[in-house]
């Protein structure tokens, strides 16, 4: 008698716990797939064009002019955006880690 009233207990509480915390999961499941996008949006917004330094070396190479000003395209980004970049790709690791948990956690 007392197994049966702790299985029927256990039951319930096993599936309650387990509506929430899937529930609780896909939550988290799409909250980080909502912040993926926007940070790999804002990681190639930063991303530094590469395509002005090889014109600038094209300009150079076919130019008779040597008297021509180089562009501000320098090769070396400043600190602030390597600090902000690598803020970026910390932030989109560990959200992409907490996403690959909440998967686990649906699987299991």
């Amino acid at each position: 008698r007392f197994w049966t009233s702790y299985k029927q207990a256990a039951t319930e509480y096993d599936r309650e716990f387990l509506e929430r915390n899937n529930s609780d999961m896909d939550i988290i499941l799409i909250s980080s797939g909502l912040f993926s996008g926007v940070n790999t949006a804002f990681i190639i917004a930063m991303q530094r064009n590469p395509t002005i330094p090889l014109l600038w070396q094209l300009v150079q190479d076919t130019s008779s002019n040597t008297a021509i000003s180089p562009l501000a395209a320098s090769a070396a980004n400043p600190p602030n955006t390597i600090w902000f970049q690598t803020l970026a790709y910390v932030a989109l690791s560990l959200n992409l880690l907490a996403a690959f948990g909440a998967v686990l956690g649906k699987q299991w």
